[in-house]
Formats: C-alpha cells, sequence, structure tokens
C-alpha cells in the first residue's frame, strides 16, 4: 500500500513540478559554475547505498559534511542557493528516487554516508530497515535544528506508528513547514 501511494504521489508531483524544476536547473547552471544537479551518496533502506540527487545549492568543491558542520555555510551557498534551500525545492530531484524506490514520500531523511553516528543509532533501534523518506517526522519537528538522539527519536515514533493516515498528517504539515520556512538555518 505505501509503495503504491509513493508512486501515486511521485508521478503527480514529477508532473506537476517538472517545468519548474528545469526552470530551476537552468538558473542554477546560469548563476553558478558546475552542474545543476548534486548527487550525494545517502543511506538507503537497510543501510544500503544510494545515488540521491538535488538542485545543487553549494559553489562546486564545498566540503561534503552535513551542512551545520560547516563553518558559516553560508559563504557556500551559490546565488540562488538560499532561496532553493529555504524553500525546499532543492529536494524536488529527490522525486526520481521516490519512482526508482529508493526513497518513499514519507520516513527518515537519507543519511550521509560519512554521518556514522546518525547510522548508527537508527540501526540499533531498527530505524535503518525502512525506506527514506524526502519528508518526515523528524523533519517536521525540527529538521536542521535537532540533534542526532532527539532526531533518531523521533525516527522510532514514526517505525512504531507508521500509517496512510499518519503519512498524510506529515505531508500536510511539512507543506505548512516549507511555507512558514520552519526549521530552516541555511
Amino acid at each position: 500500500m505505501k509503495r503504491a501511494f509513493d508512486l501515486l504521489l511521485g508521478l503527480a508531483a514529477s508532473v506537476i513540478f517538472v517545468l519548474p524544476l528545469l526552470i530551476f536547473a537552468l538558473l542554477v547552471k546560469l548563476t553558478s559554475q558546475g552542474p545543476a544537479l548534486y548527487w550525494s551518496h545517502r543511506v538507503g533502506r537497510n543501510n544500503v547505498l544510494f545515488s540521491m540527487p538535488k538542485l545543487r545549492t553549494m559553489r562546486v568543491g564545498t566540503q561534503v559534511v552535513a551542512t551545520h558542520l560547516l563553518q558559516n555555510p553560508d559563504q557556500y551557498l551559490t546565488p540562488i542557493g538560499g532561496f532553493l534551500r529555504k524553500s525546499s525545492l532543492d529536494e524536488l530531484p529527490q522525486l526520481w528516487c521516490i519512482l526508482r524506490g529508493d526513497m518513499s514520500v514519507v520516513g527518515p531523511r537519507p543519511a550521509l554516508f560519512n554521518q556514522e553516528n546518525l547510522i548508527e543509532m537508527r540501526t540499533k533501534t531498527g530505524v535503518h530497515a525502512i525506506r527514506p523518506g524526502l519528508t518526515g517526522w523528524a523533519q517536521i519537528n525540527g529538521r536542521d535544528e535537532l540533534p542526532i538522539p532527539e532526531k533518531v527519536a523521533l525516527d522510532v515514533y514514526y517505525l512504531r506508528r507508521q500509517s496512510l493516515a499518519f503519512d498524510i498528517k506529515i505531508i500536510l504539515l511539512t507543506f505548512i513547514k516549507v511555507l512558514r520556512r520552519d526549521g530552516i538555518t541555511h
């Protein structure tokens, strides 16, 4: 049921957002050097690595770490990177990962391959067994501001209460958070 929901929502969103995605990709190319998409290695279901695309918001050559670990991350943003991040439009290419089955619409956000503490804690709690999501319970309850133990506790809460109704609630709350730009620091 969840996979069918992901495919239906992923296809609908792809149709709706294909033109804006192409426009933003062109803007990234026109305003900074490098490719429009940034592919990062992420940890997926059962700790299997997959490549996840985002519209590139950072300058080419920026260190591959979680943004909050960069000293003065704003200095690495491309001219439209801040806007793309604050509006969450940089996440649109991840619809591809949903259609491929690497991601779900709702689930824990996929960890970077080098976020060892997060990966270890998710594995110990069983969170690693579910598909990562475009949005999730931790995303709407703090996003960038959450310490890892709190993020994992929220991921466990989602793991234990997964349902179509809970996913729909998270999606609706995500829209509200994105519109308000809540929990976004960079």
